[in-house]
């Protein structure tokens, strides 16, 4: 019996109940079609959708908005070159696009993050997965050498830190994506002892003065941003891991993307 798109939405949101307001929405194509190849992305970038067509595959996948919006607010891009070349691109090769983005991220424990402490190699220190964050007890580490870890292991050419890189970590508070705000990273630091914060992206006035105020005033205190995409690529290709397993008669791809920011 052939697979069709909707077949496999419904697969991917069968873990969670059913969300009234959400990104998650099938941009492109439609439900009925019948699936002849899958592939997954951080963001369908037009790279990213013109090496899914080459793939052979109909639907893709990906956990960030398609333009440039997280609520895909188009209006101000209507009479936009790149907006229109992106789009007839779409329509013409017939493909699906499916955003993954609010149900992913409440699958219990949440699939991003899933995917990014797995691609840490870091699945046997969890102490908790909270609905935001993951706590993590590792063996004694400084700074430096954490950071060494986390850029070999994910592939990422810098990071970002405050505090000390000599300073011993134990305790980490993990959160990945847009999950860096104050109001969120702030209160783990007293709640959970932790030695150190990474995330994927935040306010830079918030949580990271938080741990420059802290650190003058004589108590250890670390940060570590990743970046967006890179604290949320690994769940993306752990999720093509799932959907290879969930439908193994549909070829399934992760496609990686080359982050948009770089460094001079």
């Amino acid at each position: 019996m052939p697979i069709t798109v909707q077949n496999v939405l419904d697969k991917l949101m069968e873990p969670v109940e059913h969300l009234q307001n959400t990104v998650d929405t099938l941009k492109s194509g439609h439900p009925t079609t019948q699936v002849k190849g899958i592939a997954t992305a951080f963001m369908a970038t037009h790279k990213v959708i013109e090496q899914t067509i080459a793939l052979g595959a109909n639907l893709l996948i990906t956990h960030e908005g398609i333009y440039f919006s997280h609520h895909d607010h188009t209006e101000f891009l209507e009479k936009d070159p790149v907006y229109n070349e992106k789009r007839r691109l779409i329509t013409e090769s017939g493909l699906a696009i499916y955003r993954f983005h609010d149900y992913l991220h409440r699958y219990k424990p949440d699939g991003i993050m899933a995917g990014l402490i797995k691609a840490l190699d870091w699945q046997s220190y969890i102490v908790e997965n909270q609905p935001a964050a993951t706590i993590l007890s590792i063996p004694s580490m400084t700074l430096a050498e954490i950071s060494e870890h986390i850029k070999g292991r994910l592939g990422i050419q810098f990071l970002r830190f405050a505090g000390d890189l000599s300073m011993k970590c134990t305790r980490i508070g993990l959160l990945a994506g847009y999950r860096g705000g104050g109001s969120l990273c702030i209160p783990l630091y007293e709640q959970e002892n932790l030695d150190l914060i990474i995330y994927g992206e935040g306010p830079e006035w918030e949580t990271p003065e938080y741990v420059r105020d802290t650190n003058d005033q004589g108590k250890q205190r670390n940060l570590i941003v990743l970046g967006h995409a890179e604290s949320e690529e690994p769940g993306m290709s752990y999720l093509a891991q799932c959907i290879q397993t969930m439908f193994p008669s549909i070829p399934t791809y992760f496609i990686p993307v080359n982050h948009a920011l770089q460094v001079i």
